[in-house]
């Protein structure tokens, strides 16, 4: 581990501890995916608080940790389904949210608007001088495009992102829960021996299995948002996978078993 996850261990550390000792929710900037599995590989016995993630919406990418103090982190894991906070879209208990504003960009005139792609938007942020850790996944569907922000920059990237490449543009500020995103996705299936990573990686990426082995080795694979570097890793109905350079594949799980002891499955492979 190097100087700055080190250091990102201690200041996620540091937060556990001000969560339990003050007795408040503390919050995390937005993880990346790396940063998220040194968070779910830091020994648990350094967390004297329990933690929920949430990164605006179902199926997030890069995610805001929020510490618990004991008696919310029951009271939650009793009152939502499974005790999580992002799954199904359960709600916040009442008193805090994540500090997740969601802002939506929008062209100005149509009819002059360009065809903004998913680097033109995060291009035009980051040249407004804001950290990466600020912002959370963006997500483009047809003329628009969604941003979650940490609340603390919303008002200035809403004052303050007026073009996007050649396109003017508007933002403002909606609601969480007025978000209606469905991620485009084909469905796949296939055989395979087991439910082994890399063999379930085959059926959404037709390649040798020595190419899916070096994506795994090279640690470009995450399963639920923690690094994978095993290609015998067993999976479990439900996983998500991030494969950088490919995409990201959810398997649904066994359809059936074929008379040869093989396995017949569904993947989903998200677009």
């Amino acid at each position: 581990m190097n100087k700055e996850e080190l250091m990102l261990r201690k200041h996620l550390v540091d937060l556990s501890n001000k969560a339990y000792q003050r007795e408040i929710v503390t919050f995390s900037d937005f993880l990346n995916l790396n940063e998220l599995h040194i968070l779910h590989t830091t020994p648990k016995g350094l967390f004297p608080s329990r933690y929920k993630a949430f990164g605006g919406y179902d199926l997030s990418e890069r995610q805001m940790i929020a510490f618990l103090p004991d008696a919310l982190y029951y009271t939650l894991s009793e009152n939502t389904d499974r005790g999580s906070l992002t799954d199904k879209g359960a709600s916040m208990p009442s008193g805090w949210n994540y500090p997740i504003q969601a802002v939506v960009i929008r062209p100005l005139n149509l009819r002059f608007a360009e065809e903004l792609s998913h680097r033109d938007y995060l291009g035009s942020v980051m040249n407004l001088g804001v950290e990466r850790s600020k912002f959370g996944d963006i997500l483009v569907k047809d003329t628009e495009a969604v941003i979650f922000l940490c609340e603390e920059i919303a008002d200035y990237i809403i004052r303050n992102l007026t073009r996007i490449r050649h396109t003017a543009v508007q933002c403002e500020r909606i609601e969480n829960r007025d978000i209606s995103y469905t991620p485009s996705f084909t469905q796949v299936k296939g055989t395979v021996p087991s439910v082994r990573l890399d063999t379930v990686m085959s059926v959404a990426f037709p390649m040798s299995r020595s190419r899916l082995t070096a994506y795994i080795t090279a640690g470009k694979v995450f399963v639920n948002g923690k690094l994978i570097t095993s290609n015998g890793y067993r999976l479990e109905e439900g996983n998500l996978m991030s494969v950088r350079g490919l995409g990201r594949i959810s398997f649904d799980g066994i359809l059936s078993e074929t008379k040869k002891g093989r396995y017949y499955i569904s993947v989903r492979k998200f677009i």
